[in-house]
């Protein structure tokens, strides 16, 4: 089975746009925005903070042209605090249905993403410790956000050196 690293470089191929989802005063559930933070800090191109209405600026990802949208964001997969999850739209939509901290489901805004034909959605999500409201993150998350980070700006790196 291919680890994170593979996953990511076998999927995202051409135009990728990164956004950072949730609430940064709920604990981890701000995990998709400190993520998106750091990635703009690395100077990583397209990055979007979505924050809790990702819905607003979905369709402006979409009309701009992205080959990918992943999504950032918390999300509750029964795994340790701080393990990470890679999902399709379809693997996205059978997770998360319509129970979402969001105005709108992450499977039905991928639907939305990918009634284009153009984008294709994705999820890159880390396991919450806790949402309980709170400024800050738990150490798992903030350890997951720094591997991320890093695993990210080196893949997409290496993706536009070729």
């Amino acid at each position: 089975m291919p680890g994170l690293r593979e996953l990511i470089q076998s999927s995202l191929a051409g135009r990728v746009c990164f956004m950072g989802l949730g609430n940064v005063e709920g604990g981890d559930d701000g995990f998709g925005v400190r993520l998106a933070e750091e990635l703009e800090r690395a100077g990583l191109p397209d990055v979007v903070v979505g924050g809790t209405a990702p819905e607003r600026l979905a369709g402006r990802c979409v009309a701009e042209g992205f080959d990918h949208l992943v999504f950032l964001d918390a999300a509750d997969v029964g795994a340790a605090p701080g393990s990470v999850v890679f999902l399709n739209s379809q693997e996205m939509a059978a997770r998360f249905p319509q129970i979402s901290t969001h105005r709108i489901s992450l499977g039905m805004l991928a639907k939305y993403v990918e009634s284009s034909g153009k984008t294709r959605a994705w999820l890159l999500g880390a396991q919450p410790a806790t949402l309980r409201r709170a400024t800050a993150i738990s150490p798992a998350i903030q350890s997951t956000v720094t591997a991320l980070t890093e695993l990210i700006t080196s893949v997409m790196s290496e993706a536009m050196q070729t």
